[in-house]
């Protein structure tokens, strides 16, 4: 069994706009800038893994500011929209994440707070201070997607945004 790498990543920054549905909110200019910034450091060697990190998919939430976020991380990867991403607690993303291709070996899943910071606790047991707007953290797993469940990764790294 091959390990499976997950990378879970916090929208970047949002603006508000009066009147402007949730889902529909931009990212700011900072968090264009985060967004790439991002997807430079996981497009190279991250602390802890041996070569650079190339997902084979990126499941996404449906928002604006998540759809952007995924475009300009710049992963040459399918991307696939899944509206149970929104608004979605733990075990909607680990519901999510069990229907991943078993092939698959890589996976980086683009969602929204509070649900992302708990997924990432949840299977690696750590405790993080928080998961700000263009945070992602790096997750190890033994098991098969459809066996992803509490406490069956290792956190390998998170960003320091």
């Amino acid at each position: 069994m091959s390990v499976r790498t997950l990378v879970v990543v916090r929208h970047a920054k949002a603006g508000h706009a009066p009147g402007l549905p949730d889902s529909e909110r931009p990212l700011t200019p900072g968090g264009e800038r985060d967004a790439r910034a991002a997807g430079e450091e996981i497009r190279r060697l991250v602390p802890g893994l041996t070569s650079g990190l190339t997902p084979g998919l990126v499941l996404c939430s449906p928002s604006v500011r998540t759809r952007r976020t995924a475009e300009l991380l710049g992963l040459d990867a399918p991307v696939e929209i899944e509206r149970d991403i929104y608004e979605a607690y733990p075990d909607d993303l680990l519901g999510v994440l069990r229907r991943t291709d078993g092939e698959i070996a890589s996976v980086v899943l683009v969602g929204h707070n509070p649900g992302v910071h708990e997924l990432v606790a949840a299977l690696t047991d750590a405790r993080l201070d928080g998961f700000p707007p263009g945070a992602y953290a790096v997750i190890e797993l033994d098991v098969p997607w459809e066996d992803v469940a509490p406490g069956t990764g290792r956190l390998i790294h998170v960003s320091r945004t």
